[in-house]
């Protein structure tokens, strides 16, 4: 069954009940919550007893709106709104890609509930660093990117508003204020993101508990069986005793 809230934005979720804290996927740009990711670890959940929820962003699978009326604010409030309304007491958030983005954000604004983070090749401040000049040029310029996707037959589109807001809500040009476990999963063979990026993202965190696993041969998607293991080892890992 999928449930929707908060009422005046409504988003689709999928609620596992279990024991706390409650664990939240949020999915990378222009995906889902239907990813193998957010599947397996519901299913490691639903296994375990443990509390779980995936979402579906405003303009994003189930959920209502335009895709291109997005930005990465109103996916933040999306995350923020499921916490407030959908889930009680604390959380775990793992974020995959642009969700790394938005897990940080999260975590930012909503520190009295967030007990634990897990980035999947965390992409926080692509608007600056995913783009070339000449892309921003054409954002700037017409309003509107198209890009070939190796992961969908249909072109990655990015609005001036997106971009205008991701480059609003920069965070890793300063210290993170983020306090709680971090677990980074990255891959070396990412084409999306550097892994040298994870890697200074883990330095600004201002968290002492901050671990990073390269994966040498691992690409952006991290979605193989060995890249699953991984994942549900450092939700177990920053989960609280």
């Amino acid at each position: 069954m999928t449930d929707t809230a908060p009422p005046e934005r409504p988003l689709a979720f999928h609620h596992t009940p279990g024991t706390g804290p409650t664990i939240v996927f949020l999915p990378g740009y222009a995906s889902d919550m239907t990813g193998s990711k957010a599947l397996a670890i519901e299913a490691w959940a639903k296994a375990e007893g443990r509390a779980f929820i995936r979402f579906d962003y405003g303009g994003c699978g189930q959920s209502p709106g335009s895709f291109e009326e997005q930005t990465l604010a109103l996916w933040r409030d999306d995350a923020l709104a499921i916490i407030d309304y959908a889930v009680e007491g604390p959380v775990v958030l793992v974020g995959s890609s642009m969700g790394g983005w938005i897990m940080l954000l999260a975590a930012r604004d909503r520190p009295d509930r967030v007990v634990g983070l897990v980035g999947i090749a965390p992409a926080p401040d692509f608007t600056d660093w995913g783009f070339t000049q000449q892309e921003k040029l054409t954002l700037l310029t017409q309003g509107r990117l198209e890009k070939p996707s190796p992961y969908s037959d249909q072109p990655t589109v990015t609005t001036r508003a997106f971009w205008s807001s991701g480059e609003a809500n920069r965070l890793m040009h300063a210290v993170i204020p983020v306090n709680v476990p971090v677990r980074l999963i990255q891959g070396q063979e990412d084409k999306d993101v550097p892994f040298t990026r994870t890697v200074h993202l883990a330095a600004v965190l201002r968290s002492a508990d901050v671990q990073t696993v390269l994966v040498k041969d691992g690409d952006h998607r991290l979605s193989r069986p060995q890249d699953i293991d991984l994942i549900l080892r450092a939700i177990q890992d920053v989960i609280p005793a």
